[in-house]
C-alpha cells in the first residue's frame, strides 16, 4: 500500500520510519518532509495547509492511508477535506480536533463531565481578565486558547507577571489569534507526565508514558520551546496513577467527545499534572506529540500500519499494544538561540556514526539538503533529535547524550539534564 505522511519535523520522520517497517507498505510519501525523512519517503513541495493540493496529490498517487501529524492541518479540518474527497486518513476530524484546538472547549468538557483538572475561568476581554487577577492567588498559569506551537502558556509568580500576561496574548497578540481568548487556571505542583494513546471513536489503547523538557534551559529554566528532549517511561507513572486514569480520564474523555457528538478517532495526548491530589489534566493534544514520538515509537512492538487502520475502522479493540520491557531517551539538538533568533545553514557532521549504532536513531527536525543534495545543513530552531533505547532509563540516557555527542554543527545547543529526574524516582 501507499501511505501519504502530512508534516515535516522529528515526529513526522518518527512516524516514517516507523510506517516504513510495514510490510504492508510498498512507497511513503511525505508532504512537505525535510532532507532526513527522504530516506523512507518522497518529498513532495505541498504545504500541510494546503487541503486541495494535499488531496489532490493523494488521488493521482492513489494513496491508500494518509496520516496527519501536526496539530494546525487537523484543527484547521483536513481529514474533512480527504474524507469528502473518498480518501482514507487517520486523525480526528475538525470537530473532534477541537479538543487541542480550543483550550477553552476542552476545559468546559472536563468540567461538564467531571474529569479531573485544575480550576479555571475563560475570558474575551483583557479587562475582565485583569479584574479577575485582582482576586486570584498567584502562582498562575494563563492559556492561549486557540494552537500557539505549544508556547502559549504563561506560570506567572506574581500579579504583575499575570497582568503583563494578559497583555502579551491579548492586547499585543504575541500568538496572534490564539489570544483573542484566554484561559486563567489555578497553579498546580507536581510531576508532569504524557501519555499518548489510539482511540478509534470508542475504543481507547494506552501508548507508554514519557515526560517532556519545555524549557530551553538547564535546570527547567528560559523559555518555553517545542520541545527539548523527553524520555520513557516515566518512572512516576505508577500502576496506581494508570489505574486511576484509566478509570477517571482516559475512557471518560473519549465518551465524552461521543456524547457531544465528536466522535474522536486518531491519537489523544493526554498531559497530566500528578498532583498530591491525584492525578490531573494538564491539557489535550489531538496528535503525536513532539519529541514524545520519538521515544514511544521506538518502543513500540506492533505494525504502526495496522493499528492506524483498526482506529479508522473501529476495530481497535482486537489490537493487542505492546512496548518493549526498555527505556529510551531523545536529546534535541537545537541552534543556540532558540526559540528566539538563530542561525542555520550550517553542515551537519557525525549522523553516519549514530545510525549505524543498533538502538540509536537521529530523528530529523529542522534539516534541508546542500546544493550537493548529500551533505545535511541546520535549517530550525530544533534541528535534530538523538534518540537512544537501553536496559531502563540510566542506561538509555548515557546512550543517548553519547550520540548527542558524536554530531557536530555550528552553534550546536542542548541541554545537560534530560532524564535528570529519573535519578530521583
Amino acid at each position: 500500500m501507499k501511505v501519504l505522511i502530512v508534516g515535516s519535523g522529528g515526529r513526522e520522520h518518527a512516524i516514517a520510519w516507523k510506517v516504513a517497517q510495514s510490510p504492508k507498505v510498498t512507497k511513503i510519501y511525505c508532504a512537505p518532509g525535510n532532507a532526513g525523512i527522504s530516506e523512507f519517503a518522497e518529498c513532495v513541495p505541498i504545504g500541510a495547509m494546503e487541503f486541495d493540493k494535499l488531496a489532490a496529490f493523494a488521488k493521482e498517487k492513489e494513496i491508500d492511508l494518509t496520516v496527519i501529524g501536526m496539530d494546525d492541518p487537523l484543527v484547521g479540518g483536513v481529514v474533512d477535506a480527504f474524507e469528502a474527497a473518498g480518501l482514507r486518513v487517520f486523525g480526528p476530524r475538525k470537530n473532534a480536533a477541537i479538543l487541542e484546538g480550543s483550550k477553552a472547549f476542552s476545559k468546559d468538557l472536563m468540567k461538564k463531565y467531571n474529569i479531573p483538572t485544575a480550576a479555571y475561568e475563560t475570558f474575551n476581554s483583557p479587562e475582565a481578565a485583569l479584574a479577575y487577577l485582582e482576586t486570584a492567588d498567584m502562582p498562575i498559569v494563563l492559556k492561549a486558547d486557540g494552537l500557539a506551537l505549544g508556547k502559549g502558556v504563561l506560570i506567572c509568580q506574581t500579579l504583575e507577571e499575570a497582568k503583563e500576561g494578559v497583555k502579551e496574548l491579548m492586547e499585543d497578540k504575541k500568538f496572534g489569534s490564539a489570544g483573542d481568548r484566554i484561559v486563567i487556571e489555578e497553579f498546580m505542583t507536581g510531576r508532569e507526565v504524557s501519555v499518548l494513546s489510539f482511540v478509534d471513536g470508542k475504543t481507547i489503547k494506552i501508548m507508554t508514558s514519557a515526560q517532556d523538557h519545555k524549557r530551553a534551559g538547564d535546570g527547567d529554566t528560559g523559555l518555553n520551546t517545542g520541545g527539548m528532549g523527553t524520555f520513557s517511561p516515566s518512572p512516576f507513572y505508577t500502576d496506581e496513577v494508570d489505574a486511576f486514569c484509566r478509570k477517571y480520564i482516559y475512557q471518560a474523555t473519549v465518551d465524552a467527545m461521543a456524547a457531544e457528538g465528536r466522535e474522536f478517532k486518531g491519537i489523544i495526548f493526554f498531559g497530566l499534572m500528578l498532583t498530591a491530589k491525584g492525578p490531573r489534566v494538564l491539557e489535550y493534544n489531538a496528535r503525536f506529540g513532539d519529541p514524545e514520538t520519538q521515544v514511544v515509537l521506538p518502543r513500540m512492538k506492533n505494525d504502526i500500519v495496522e493499528v492506524f487502520e483498526a482506529c479508522i475502522d473501529g476495530t481497535l479493540d482486537q489490537i493487542d499494544l505492546q512496548f518493549e520491557d526498555n527505556a529510551a531517551v531523545c536529546v534535541v539538538l537545537a541552534s543556540d538561540g532558540y526559540p528566539v533568533h538563530y542561525e542555520k545553514g550550517f553542515p551537519i557532521s557525525g549522523l553516519e556514526k549514530v545510525k549505524a549504532k543498533e538502538g540509536y536513531y537521529v530523528f530529523h527536525a529542522g534539516t534541508k539538503f546542500a546544493e550537493d543534495g548529500k551533505t545535511f545543513l541546520t535549517n530550525g530552531g530544533r534541528v535534530l533529535g538523538v534518540t537512544a533505547v537501553g536496559k531502563d532509563l540510566k542506561a538509555a540516557r548515557a546512550n543517548a547524550y553519547e550520540a548527542a555527542e558524536w554530531v557536530s554543527f555550528e552553534n550546536k545547543y542542548m541541554r545537560s539534564d534530560i532524564g535528570k529526574a529519573i535519578d530521583e524516582a
